[in-house]
């Protein structure tokens, strides 16, 4: 997948399926999705039919770089703590794909499916295999709210493995992993009470 990222694009992607992105992704992560929505100050990056990162990295400086700054570590964040925020987030901006850790609920399945966008998962613990993938940092924006909470604009090539975890009709895979988790669950329980009646 390349940025920017039209609705045809991923109309055929579903929950499941993996995904890597050239191009381009900033990091946005709590602040940011409160200025825009609660403060309605307008981010100073556009993300229109482009992607954002929860993600809260580790930069150091490089006097030899666009911006100043090279990636040292890049892990996502959980991005429920962006729930509240993600249908408006996904109205007002266009975004297009949106990455972090752990799955989102209704509000994001609400915004994929109006809106034309997906939440991708990239898998926890690899935050230096993340920042090996960005190729460069080009610009960063609202440095007063420090390190983490920036908006760090990475120039990306295959970054991922992206796990699609909602897609643009609004299926959520983390909900439909819950279903079948339980149904299996009550299938363990009783073969479990079989072997520890004893001490119930």
């Amino acid at each position: 997948m390349n940025t920017p990222i039209s609705r045809e694009d991923i109309a055929d992607i579903r929950v499941g399926d993996i995904v890597f992105l050239d191009g381009h992704i900033v990091t946005c992560r709590d602040v940011a999705h409160r200025r825009l929505i609660e403060y309605g100050r307008e981010l100073p990056v556009d993300v229109r039919d482009g992607a954002i990162l929860h993600a809260g990295p580790i930069t150091r400086e490089n006097p030899e770089a666009a911006s100043g700054y090279e990636m040292v570590s890049v892990g996502p964040t959980t991005s429920m703590r962006m729930e509240k925020f993600e249908y408006d987030f996904t109205r007002e901006t266009g975004v297009r794909l949106i990455v972090g850790k752990g799955g989102m609920g209704p509000n994001t399945e609400r915004g994929c499916a109006e809106f034309g966008a997906l939440h991708c998962v990239f898998p926890a613990g690899n935050a230096v295999i993340a920042a090996t993938e960005v190729e460069e940092i080009e610009a960063v924006h609202w440095t007063e709210l420090g390190m983490p909470e920036s908006l760090w604009v990475n120039r990306v090539s295959g970054f991922g493995p992206l796990i699609v975890s909602i897609d643009s009709t609004g299926a959520n895979l983390f909900e439909q992993q819950k279903v079948i988790y339980n149904q299996r669950k009550e299938a363990a329980l009783e073969k479990l009470y079989e072997k520890v009646r004893f001490i119930k």
